[in-house]
């Protein structure tokens, strides 16, 4: 049961990410674009445009960690993983479980303390249209925090294969 709720959890929070990625894209797509024609085409280049993409690039990679990992989308050493069975993938899974959870762990906590950190000094950008920084340094350990509750949840699943159990997720 526990289970069915992590993996219920970490599929809608994943697809909310990847909705987010798909506005992300057209959005740096649009404005990237546009930059580059009010800069090389007009001589008029933007004074916000720069800044928002990187905004939106950071962004990007947060929900895209979360995407990617959920639809097992993240490239694996296949010298080692392509060719070995269910059973060895998870083993081999289980064994890298700790050093994701070390730095995801590590990710979230110092994360959260720049996010503070940002707050707490009022942090914008600067340039002549400001932007605030916290919401993005936050984002970071936010994002964190799912990309460790689907490690989690692929770790259980990984137990589960090793020790002759089915898994709950399919």
């Amino acid at each position: 049961m526990l289970m069915r709720g992590l993996d219920a959890l970490t599929r809608a929070i994943s697809e909310f990410a990847g909705w987010i990625g798909w506005f992300l894209i057209l959005y740096c797509m649009a404005f990237g674009v546009s930059d580059v024609f009010m800069r090389y085409l007009l001589n008029n280049p933007s004074q916000w445009i720069g800044t928002t993409l990187q905004a939106a690039m950071v962004l990007l990679a947060c929900v895209g960690g979360i995407y990617s990992l959920q639809h097992d989308s993240f490239v694996k050493l296949d010298l080692f993983y392509a060719n070995a069975t269910t059973r060895k993938k998870a083993i081999l899974d289980v064994l890298t479980a700790p050093i994701a959870i070390l730095f995801l762990v590590t990710l979230i906590w110092k994360g959260y303390e720049a996010g503070q950190l940002s707050l707490m000094l009022n942090q914008w950008t600067p340039t002549s249209v400001p932007i605030p920084i916290y919401p993005i340094k936050f984002a970071i350990p936010l994002a964190g925090f799912f990309v460790l509750l689907i490690v989690i949840k692929k770790l259980l699943v990984d137990l589960q294969t090793i020790f002759g159990g089915e898994p709950d997720e399919a």
